[in-house]
């Protein structure tokens, strides 16, 4: 997917692109996690250089790529992967990676 929608993309180190649009930023800023209203870059950074992906414990499609922002806080990405394509689901900061089989490690 490209186009004018299109906010940013990402290369994962997993061999996958995730696309994010403008309208999906949209909702994440604006109902799920405000906090995050101007952290794209850091979202980007997680997905195209994580520090660790973990596969989702409830969905076996669903990845959440960790990038350390400073000690003891970590900004989460996550991702459903459906065949060749991929989207974030929701991304925000948190103070611990969630369970879940380690599927990367930087």
């Amino acid at each position: 997917m490209s186009g004018i929608d299109e906010l940013f993309h990402a290369d994962t180190p997993l061999g996958f692109r995730v696309t994010v649009t403008a309208e999906r930023w949209m909702l994440i800023t604006s109902s799920k996690h405000p906090v995050m209203k101007g952290r794209e870059r850091l979202v980007e950074e997680a997905l195209n250089n994580p520090d660790a992906i973990r596969r989702s414990r409830s969905d076996e499609d669903v990845l959440l790529f960790y990038r350390v922002e400073r000690p003891g806080r970590w900004m989460c990405a996550v991702v459903r992967r459906s065949g060749e394509g991929a989207f974030l689901i929701t991304a925000y900061p948190t103070d611990a990676v969630k369970e879940g089989e380690q599927i990367w490690v930087k």
